[in-house]
C-alpha cells in the first residue's frame, strides 16, 4: 500500500521557510500582515466565546483554538462571491467575511434569527449535522455551472465527516459533473473521541481522492500560507473547468469538541503538549519577524482591534434579551403542529411551578 501524499509545507514549525519551490510564499506585505491580524482575531475571540459559554450567556460553543491557520489560508485567497458551507467551527472564515461576531454569537445563543445575515456574505449558515453540507456545496455549485458563473463553493469539513455516507455522495457528485467545488478537510484529529485512525483504513483522507478521480492534496493545516496556496491552486483549476479537489489540512484541535466536551477522558496530555509546540500563530509570527513584517505597531493595532470586538461582543451577548421558551416550537412549523402546542403548554406549566 502506498504511503500517505506528502503534506505542503512551506513555512516550517520553527518559522523557517522551506525549500520548497512550486508553491510560492511571496503575498504582499500588507497581505501577510492581514493574514496574522485575522488569525490573532480569531484566536482571541474564540476564547471570548469560550468564556462566554462558561458564564452562561451561551447554550454552547465549539472552539477552533489551533485552527486558525487552516481556516484563514483557505478561506483569504477566495473572492467575495465565492460560496463557503461551512460546519459549525469555522470562526475564522465568519470573521473573514465581514460576519459580525455578535450574529455568530446569536447562533450558539438559541435565538431564531442565528443565521441571520451569512447568506449576504456569500456564507451559509452553520451545519451542525456532520457532513450535510457538502452536498449542498455540490448543489451550489452546480447550479453556478449552469447559471454560465466562475465562482467556486467551498465546502469545510472535519475528519470525522469523511466517515459520512452524505461527503461520499458529495464527492462522487461533483467528481462525475466537474463541479467546482472544493473540499476542504481539517483533519483536527479527533471527531469527538475517536481518533482518525478509527475513521480511515487507507494512508491518509486525501488518497482517498483518488478513488472519486480528483486530485487529493496533503497540506500542512498549522501552515497558513501553505493553505493559502493550496486553497488558490484547487480555485483556479475549478474556476478553468477542472473540477472539484479534495484537500486534508492536517491541524490539531486544541480544545474541546464542544465546551460540554472533556476532551481529557480520551487523549493524553503530552499529545496536546506536542502539538503545543506547532502552534500555528507562534510559527506565522516566527516567519514575520525574519521576514522584516512584523513590528510592534502592527501588534498594537491588532491588540486593539480585539479588545473592540471583544467588548461588542460581550455587550451583545451579556445585554441580549432573555430568551423566549416559545421560539422553540413556534418557529419549527409556518403553523405550529398540535403536538408541539401540547409540548409548548406542557413546558410552560412546569416552568410556571419553578418559578
Amino acid at each position: 500500500m502506498a504511503g500517505p501524499i506528502e503534506a505542503v509545507q512551506v513555512i516550517a514549525p520553527d518559522g523557517v521557510p522551506t525549500f520548497r519551490e512550486d508553491y510560492s510564499r511571496n503575498l504582499p506585505p500588507e497581505t501577510l500582515s492581514w493574514l496574522y491580524e485575522l488569525m490573532v482575531l480569531t484566536r482571541d475571540l474564540d476564547g471570548e466565546f469560550v468564556n462566554l459559554q462558561r458564564q452562561g450567556e451561551l447554550a454552547l460553543y465549539a472552539s477552533c483554538r489551533g485552527q486558525e491557520a487552516a481556516q484563514i489560508g483557505a478561506a483569504a485567497c477566495l473572492r467575495k462571491t465565492d460560496w463557503l458551507f461551512p460546519q459549525y467551527r469555522e470562526l475564522g472564515a465568519f470573521l473573514l467575511r465581514g460576519i459580525p461576531p455578535a450574529n455568530i454569537g446569536a447562533v450558539w445563543r438559541g435565538r431564531w434569527h442565528g443565521g441571520l445575515g451569512f447568506t449576504e456574505k456569500c456564507c451559509a449558515p452553520l451545519a451542525i449535522p456532520i457532513g450535510t453540507q457538502g452536498l449542498h456545496a455540490v448543489g451550489a455549485a452546480m447550479a453556478a455551472q449552469r447559471l454560465g458563473e466562475d465562482s467556486v463553493t467551498v465546502a469545510f469539513l472535519g475528519d470525522g465527516a469523511t466517515s459520512e455516507g452524505d461527503v461520499h455522495e458529495a464527492l462522487n457528485l461533483a467528481s462525475v459533473y466537474r463541479a467546482p467545488c472544493i473540499f476542504f478537510v481539517q483533519n483536527n484529529h479527533w471527531a469527538i473521541s475517536v481518533p482518525v485512525s478509527r475513521q480511515v483504513g487507507g494512508p491518509a483522507i486525501a488518497n482517498r481522492a483518488a478513488g472519486y478521480g480528483i486530485p487529493g492534496v496533503r497540506v500542512d493545516g498549522n501552515d497558513v500560507l501553505a493553505c493559502f496556496a493550496v486553497m488558490s491552486e484547487a480555485a483556479t483549476r475549478a474556476r478553468e473547468g477542472g473540477g472539484p479537489t479534495l484537500i486534508e489540512a492536517v491541524t490539531y484541535r486544541m480544545g474541546p469538541h464542544t465546551t460540554s466536551d472533556d476532551p481529557s477522558r480520551y487523549r493524553s496530555d503530552d499529545e496536546v503538549e506536542l502539538w503545543r509546540t506547532r502552534d500555528p500563530l507562534t510559527r506565522y509570527r516566527t516567519y514575520l519577524e525574519t521576514a522584516g513584517v512584523w513590528t510592534e505597531r502592527l501588534e498594537e493595532r491588532v491588540t486593539h482591534r480585539s479588545q473592540r470586538l471583544r467588548a461588542e461582543l460581550r455587550d451583545a451577548m451579556v445585554n441580549a434579551p432573555d430568551i423566549d421558551i416559545a421560539e422553540v416550537f413556534d418557529t419549527v412549523y409556518h403553523d405550529i403542529t398540535p403536538e408541539l402546542v401540547r409540548q409548548r403548554d406542557e413546558l410552560a406549566t412546569e416552568l410556571a411551578r419553578e418559578a
